[in-house]
């Protein structure tokens, strides 16, 4: 039937061989991700074979969908101009599909993970990124030899484009093939796309197409947990929550650790230091032998220390929400990237309301990630890398000042305020620990640029650095320091949410008012703030989901931890996990391998989890995804 021949049109053929060659291209990222997992992951080959055989069926439709615009160049172009520019042009697409390939790579060496939410975040952040990249890569001889293998690519295929490209076939026969087979390809890349198909993390990731993740994630970067996720009726939720978060009444037995606020005449100053990136893997308190944390070991000892204490996300906005507002994590975007989110309950309006004037202190451009506008709207005043003393910053990189002069700049601003006889609250947050890890020199004995190791001893090294300075200082004997990680150092690993990567250390530092203590209640990031303010003396201004982590029953404690799409709820040995499609799944976290192993779901574990979550989604939903003016409900509000 005549039908038929514009099967064999030239539109369709060329569509066709670009097709193959996208296919060819995704299946070489995928050997080079498998490759990297095996060699610098621990992972088995044999564990992650069967992702090459599922990967290239779901590449396959994502592939005919990349090469679309083949179709339309054969089809729409005059012969003169498809002959004059086919060529130039197929050269532009293998150059976009090697470098989208090495860039999945260059993601892949950070997160473990095809791209996700993460990846579509970087391109509003393109200056940060690119300057990123940049310094840790050397770009220049990577698009050199993009370029080469680019046009050796395509000399080598010119012949075979151009014998595909001839055809007598009507155009109007090959359109009605073309578009129908399109629609055909985004179907089908649509039913093939979700990649979960083991309990291995990194073969579920492997096994997915990035080009697919990163449209996925275009889309998925603001969930509706109602929308999404298993939920309670709201009244049950809401009691459930109130006697979680500590907020019914609280038989356990007080602390040793002296009230901060008893000690002296007037309230202590409290400051908060993020660190970026600072897992407890690295410090010596925690089993680690390289010594590259011989300060934060010191202050662990001479503080007190909560030894069971986990982030709640992955990201540095995770951290700021856990530490400022202790909300339990939303799926996808953090709250502090919401727009126009204003009158939070956070812990510097609730120090405000007693005297405090809060401060958030950023060694970066706090026009990142939505910084500035979140803590300029919740009422603290605001200062980043423009606001530095001229001549102070001696080294910079593309995220921020050197954290020596971020301290540096907040020993002036600490004076200063001091003066004015009011408590002092300063949250301050890093930026040297994240790569391309440089640094000044001279200051410890690994080399700028250190990678990993490097960047947590100079952050270490400073940290030692800014403490010595200001015991020197009339402020300090009634300070209390916080010190605690924005997140982990890395979140991969063979589970859907590996929990030991999570652990971060926290520290609060004041040895005049505090005595050295060990805290080994399992906690969360959310119970900082509500603990501090507990130490404070504020317990009945604590409106927080978050809990007093020192009147915390023994077995009561539990940890809150996310991915972008799931929210898990770990307490004691069990992981309880949230995921979309209301999906519930439970794992046995062994304390020695770090193994997740499938279990039976425990429905008190499970109710417990969606109180918490499905809670949070309820006390925010007066703001909405696009944010309002209005006030979030409190736990008050909501008996």
């Amino acid at each position: 039937m005549s039908i038929f021949k514009g099967l064999n049109g030239s539109a369709l053929r060329v569509w066709g061989f670009a097709t193959l060659v996208a296919l060819a291209v995704f299946s070489v990222t995928r050997l080079g991700l498998l490759g990297y997992s095996v060699l610098f992951n621990d992972q088995l080959l044999s564990d992650l074979l069967a992702p090459l055989a599922i990967g290239t069926l779901r590449d396959l439709p994502v592939a005919a969908v990349a090469a679309s615009p083949w179709l339309l160049f054969e089809l729409l172009f005059s012969a003169k101009w498809r002959s004059r520019l086919r060529w130039p042009l197929f050269a532009v697409y293998v150059f976009a599909l090697l470098f989208v390939g090495v860039s999945e790579g260059v993601f892949w060496d950070e997160f473990s993970t095809r791209f996700n939410f993460i990846a579509v975040d970087y391109l509003v952040y393109t200056t940060e990124v690119i300057g990123n990249i940049r310094e840790s890569y050397p770009v220049g001889k990577i698009i050199g030899a993009l370029l080469l293998l680019t046009a050796f690519i395509a000399w080598i295929l010119g012949r075979p484009l151009h014998a595909a490209a001839a055809s007598d076939a009507t155009r109007r026969s090959q359109l009605g093939w073309g578009l129908g087979l399109i629609v055909l390809a985004w179907f089908a890349a649509g039913k093939l796309a979700a990649p979960e198909f083991s309990a291995n993390a990194y073969g579920n990731e492997l096994a997915d197409n990035g080009w697919r993740s990163f449209v996925a994630a275009a889309g998925q970067n603001r969930l509706d947990y109602r929308h999404f996720y298993a939920t309670r009726p709201d009244a049950e939720v809401m009691a459930d929550l109130r006697r979680l978060s500590g907020h019914a009444d609280v038989t356990a037995s007080h602390s040793p650790v002296m009230k901060a606020a008893h000690v002296t005449q007037r309230q202590p100053n409290v400051v908060v230091i993020m660190m970026e990136s600072m897992s407890a893997e690295y410090m010596a308190t925690f089993g680690n032998r390289e010594g590259i944390t011989p300060n934060l070991d010191r202050l662990a000892g001479e503080g007190l220390l909560f030894s069971r204490l986990y982030a709640t996300g992955t990201r540095t906005v995770r951290g700021l929400e856990a530490l400022s507002a202790a909300l339990p994590p939303q799926p996808g975007m953090a709250v502090v990237r919401w727009p126009n989110v204003t009158n939070l309950n956070t812990l510097g309006s609730t120090l405000a309301a007693r005297g405090w004037t809060p401060h958030f202190l950023y060694g970066g451009y706090g026009m990142f990630d939505n910084m500035n506008r979140y803590f300029n709207a919740q009422g603290y005043q605001v200062s980043d890398r423009t606001d530095f003393r001229e001549g102070l910053v001696q080294f910079e990189n593309v995220w921020g000042v050197a954290d020596e002069h971020l301290f540096d700049q907040a020993l002036i601003d600490l004076d200063r305020d001091a003066a004015s006889g009011k408590p002092l609250f300063y949250h301050i947050m890093t930026t040297s620990n994240h790569r391309p890890f440089t640094y000044p020199d001279g200051r410890i004995d690994i080399p700028s640029p250190g990678k990993r190791e490097g960047g947590v001893k100079y952050a270490d090294y400073a940290i030692g650095r800014f403490i010595e300075m200001a015991k020197t200082k009339p402020w300090f004997d009634n300070t209390l320091f916080v010190i605690v990680a924005d997140h982990c150092a890395s979140s991969a690993g063979k589970a859907k949410i590996p929990v030991y990567r999570y652990h971060i250390p926290a520290i609060i530092y004041a040895p005049k008012l505090i005595s050295p203590q060990r805290v080994d209640t399992l906690a969360s990031q959310i119970d900082l703030a509500p603990t501090l303010l507990a130490m404070l003396g504020l317990e009945g201004d604590d409106h927080f989901v978050g809990r007093d982590i020192l009147t915390t029953p023994p077995g009561q404690g539990r940890a809150l931890l996310s991915t972008y799409q799931n929210v898990g709820y770990l307490k004691g040995d069990l992981l309880t996990i949230l995921g979309p499609k209301r999906k519930i799944e439970t794992f046995r976290i062994s304390a020695d391998t770090k193994e997740a192993h499938p279990v039976a779901t425990d429905q008190q574990l499970a109710d417990e989890a969606i109180a918490y979550f499905q809670g949070a989604a309820m006390l925010m939903e007066r703001h909405g995804r696009k944010g309002s003016p209005g006030r979030p409900r409190q736990l008050a509000d909501l008996s």
